[in-house]
């Protein structure tokens, strides 16, 4: 497939302190390359890779830069632009982990306020090091509505899995916020890809009355008393726990 053959890029920017692994993630997912003698990355560097995405194909821009202070002052131009972040720590220095706060803060200060956000615990591969517990990362993580994995840029685990969840995430995003939803899927779409909106919506702060306002979508919490099934609407696929997901048009 030629350079220019995709419908559209997605710009995603890899945040975080130096050495939690940021540079190793981009070459492992774009070159499915790892280099034990990585260093830190000084000034701005990207690669690139193309994947499909319903009917579309995405050319998935990945930026990388160092996390160091002095090289702080490109952050403007670092983030503009940009539909995801992969906000990475170090599993195995917990002060990696404690400065993701501060990292979140410059993100939503300078980033777009929809853009698409994933956690990422890397170095899994290094558990016995482990200094970070998944469950108190990923508690962090739903609190502050964002996806969360964990991640071996040594061993591959899981760096498929997470760009292309925030790729698929940053995708949807943008269906309905540029309210492509009727003019691409011809007012029909699977029950699970409407959850896919409202959830991943909220995990970027944009509540599911966007879905409502722009999709004629809502959504409702599950019934436990029914046993966890969820309902949709008969022209399309039954929704997923957890939510419930109701076409209004």
């Amino acid at each position: 497939m030629g350079d220019e053959s995709y419908n559209f890029v997605f710009k995603v920017v890899l945040i975080g302190e130096s050495g939690v692994g940021k540079s190793n993630l981009l070459s492992r997912f774009t070159k499915n390359e790892f280099n034990h003698d990585s260093r830190t990355t000084i000034g701005v560097e990207f690669s690139t890779r193309t994947v499909q995405l319903d009917t579309f194909t995405i050319k998935a821009q990945i930026w990388d830069t160092a996390g160091l202070e002095r090289y702080r002052a490109i952050t403007s131009a670092y983030y503009r632009g940009a539909v995801g972040a992969m906000l990475v720590y170090d599993i195995t220095k917990h002060l990696t982990y404690e400065s993701v706060e501060r990292w979140l803060k410059e993100l939503y200060d300078h980033a777009d306020p929809h853009i698409l956000v994933m956690l990422v615990g890397n170095k899994s591969d290094l558990e016995t090091l482990r200094t970070v517990p998944t469950v108190e990362a990923k508690e962090f993580a739903e609190k502050k509505g964002l996806l969360f994995m964990e991640t071996s840029a040594l061993d591959s685990t899981n760096v498929e899995a997470a760009f292309q969840e925030v790729l698929t995430g940053s995708y949807y995003v943008a269906l309905v916020l540029h309210t492509f939803v009727y003019k691409t899927l011809d007012n029909s779409m699977p029950c699970e890809s409407l959850l896919f909106f409202c959830v991943h919506l909220s995990a970027v702060h944009l509540l599911c009355d966007v879905c409502v306002h722009d999709v004629n979508i809502s959504v409702t919490p599950s019934d436990p008393q029914e046993g966890g099934q969820s309902r949709g609407d008969p022209r399309v696929n039954q929704c997923r726990d957890p939510v419930q997901c109701y076409w209004n048009g």
